[in-house]
């Protein structure tokens, strides 16, 4: 088995391609070690000292490190733990875990307006951030406002302002007139 290594805009974060299905559908994401009881790869990757955070999307594996740890000393382990995993046969998450974790659901009079944003998100907006080994999904809209919850090698980047506000917000802006601004949100 051959697990490629891809940098990411996060230099804490660094994606992982073990060359094979991750997740079947949508994207899994394990902010802390605790979060990771429905996945026995997760919790096998939070077993690696200098690990804070791991996140799956359909063929890749992102995790993120501690401040103190440094990735010439991490990833060796990481990658041993990643191949450990597939090599078991175990699956990368548990029968009875959802994961999937998209976009929240919205009712009432905006529905039209935000199924436009939920499928500009998917088609124009999630693609380009999954090869960045991250993910962006609807949280909310209120008053001409969007908001976004930001995973994997999203969540914490330093570039992430930038990528919110001059290219999602611009482009929702642009096909959707009722949309004023973007904002991040935390979950």
């Amino acid at each position: 088995m051959f697990i490629q290594t891809e940098s990411t805009p996060n230099p804490a974060t660094l994606k992982f391609l073990p060359g094979q299905t991750v997740l079947e559908a949508g994207t899994a994401d394990f902010p802390t070690a605790e979060a990771s009881d429905k996945s026995p790869l997760a919790t096998r990757l939070f077993g690696v000292k200098g690990v804070r955070g791991v996140f799956f999307g359909n063929d890749f594996v992102t995790v993120t490190k501690t401040d103190d740890a440094e990735w010439d000393h991490i990833k060796p382990s990481i990658l041993g733990a990643i191949m450990e995993h597939f090599q078991s046969g175990q699956p990368v998450m548990a029968v009875d875990a959802e994961h999937a974790s998209g976009h929240a659901a919205h009712e009432g009079e905006d529905s039209e307006i935000v199924g436009q944003i939920k499928e500009l998100l998917d088609t124009r907006v999630r693609p380009a951030v999954a090869q960045d080994g991250g993910d962006i999904t609807f949280h909310g809209f209120e008053r001409g406002v969007v908001y976004l919850h930001m995973q994997g090698a999203c969540a914490g980047c330093p570039s992430s302002t930038i990528t919110l506000k001059m290219g999602i917000e611009n482009l929702l802006r642009h096909y959707i007139p009722e949309v004023t601004e973007v904002r991040p949100v935390g979950v």
